[in-house]
């Protein structure tokens, strides 16, 4: 790994002091042995003699709150369509075909890549959402963590951050009891769920923490997803997320099954709090935000892959309005870096709504549509990845972004509008260095290991998409 750095010095960071984030001048920025912030001083113009000096803006770096890191294997390999119609079940079936091949090898090859991708897309911690736990037959391992143990490997060799959340998966369906044949490689009881995560987080391997998580409620059971957390009911240092509400007709099952909309469903019969994660929620009704709201529960969105899979739109300003936690994840991973995806989510409002600068909240002192979310984004996936701190503060991991000023997109654009210009000016390469935990893993837009990363991705992918499978 490169060398910890203990004194940066930023001509401008992006600096939360409990009113949202602004841009301050002249910030040293002390990075303890331990990897956190030790100290941050703005307002010093002059940088300290034994500093490294940043060659530009500073942002922190984002949690990606939603990832399936085998999904990057088939990223642009569902863009046709030979029927009549397609939506997110077909492709859903056709995804099926990479889950039931990939090797742990493969899987920690593609998810190596991917890791760097987001590295140099801006994130620098990630939620792997891991419900792909068996062989290909759906026999377990020797070890049954192997694929678990893939994806904390490359995340250990890339330099990210990594909260691993096994799934909960026992069935296809609200009306079905087992799974389907070519969801063999899903399935998991509530007490082997919670013994991965005691083995992931006791691991103490650096920057890996463990959460739990449940597929969906069709795919498991209420006394399931009791049990899940009834073990869970001691751990006050990870999170538990679960996928709802992401497709109209998962709501219509769930009316039929439950007699409630799945997040009705969810507030009505369990309590929330601050660890839950709703994944997607996209389909909400005004009465199951304000449960949500009520509950302390956080909403983690993924624009690509909802608008790649026609999912529908989710209610940004009555999340935002309603003081709901929110995070942003890539999830399928065709797109791979944040400023896109907060591009879209308000991009989908302006063309819902036919409004511009949906996201901004002027009378609430945010006029500026980009800080707005960005400012969501880094305390909400602070809670989603389960930390107490995140960003530029005392305390927290020393992560950061060094911004490239002399990219076209911010070339000449007075210093206030830089993040303004890094989510709505596209095409944007602007992330020029990255840090985390003190330690420099991307470098002139280049991963520190991108040469190795991507020869074993290249080899991964030839195998698992020959000719005739592509």
């Amino acid at each position: 790994m490169p060398p910890l750095q203990p004194l940066l010095w930023a001509p401008q960071a992006w600096i939360d002091q409990g009113h949202g984030g602004q841009w301050h001048t002249g910030v040293v920025l002390h990075v303890g042995s331990d990897g956190h912030w030790s100290a941050i001083q703005p307002g010093v113009a002059v940088p300290p003699a034994d500093a490294r000096v940043l060659a530009g803006p500073v942002l922190p770096g984002l949690v990606n709150a939603h990832s399936h890191a085998f999904q990057r294997a088939f990223a642009g390999l569902a863009e046709r369509r030979e029927g009549e119609a397609d939506d997110f079940w077909s492709w859903r079936d056709r995804m099926y075909r990479v889950a039931l091949r990939i090797s742990p090898a493969q899987l920690q090859a593609v998810a190596a890549e991917l890791y760097s991708e987001l590295l140099r897309g801006g994130y620098t911690q990630v939620c792997e959402f891991h419900y792909l736990q068996h062989q290909p037959d759906g026999s377990p391992y020797a070890d049954p963590l192997a694929l678990s143990w893939a994806l904390a490997d490359a995340a250990q060799a890339t330099g990210i951050g990594l909260t691993m959340l096994p799934v909960l998966y026992q069935r296809a369906g609200f009306a079905q009891a087992t799974l389907r044949e070519d969801q063999r490689r899903f399935a998991t009881t509530p007490a082997a769920v919670w013994h991965a995560r005691q083995a992931l987080q006791q691991a103490r391997r650096p920057l890996l923490n463990a959460g739990i998580a449940v597929h969906s409620l069709r795919a498991a059971s209420r006394k399931s997803i009791a049990e899940l957390q009834r073990l869970s009911e001691g751990m006050d240092d990870g999170p538990l997320h679960i996928h709802i509400a992401e497709q109209t007709q998962e709501v219509d099952d769930c009316r039929a099954a439950n007699g409630a909309r799945p997040i009705e469903w969810l507030c009505r019969e369990f309590t929330l709090d601050a660890r839950w994660q709703l994944v997607h929620a996209t389909h909400a009704l005004p009465s199951e935000i304000e449960a949500v709201a009520r509950s302390g529960a956080g909403v983690v969105i993924c624009p690509s892959t909802e608008g790649n899979l026609g999912d529908g739109f989710a209610d940004l300003p009555s999340w935002l309005g309603a003081g709901v936690p929110m995070s942003i994840g890539s999830d399928s991973h065709v797109t791979r870096a944040w400023p896109e995806e907060l591009r879209w989510l308000e991009y989908g409002q302006r063309l819902l709504k036919r409004q511009r600068n949906v996201a901004a909240a002027p009378v609430e002192g945010h006029p500026a549509t980009a800080s707005r979310l960005f400012d969501a984004a880094l305390a909400g996936g602070a809670a989603a990845a389960g930390f107490a701190s995140w960003g530029l503060e005392v305390g927290a991991r020393a992560d950061l972004l060094v911004l490239d000023p002399q990219d076209s997109a911010l070339l000449g654009l007075p210093p206030e509008r830089t993040l303004d210009a890094l989510v709505f000016s596209s095409p944007c390469d602007a992330v020029r260095e990255v840090y985390v935990a003190g330690r420099r893993v991307v470098h002139e837009r280049r991963h520190w290991q991108h040469e190795a990363l991507h020869t074993g991705f290249d080899s991964a992918m030839q195998a698992l998409w020959a000719p005739a499978d592509a």
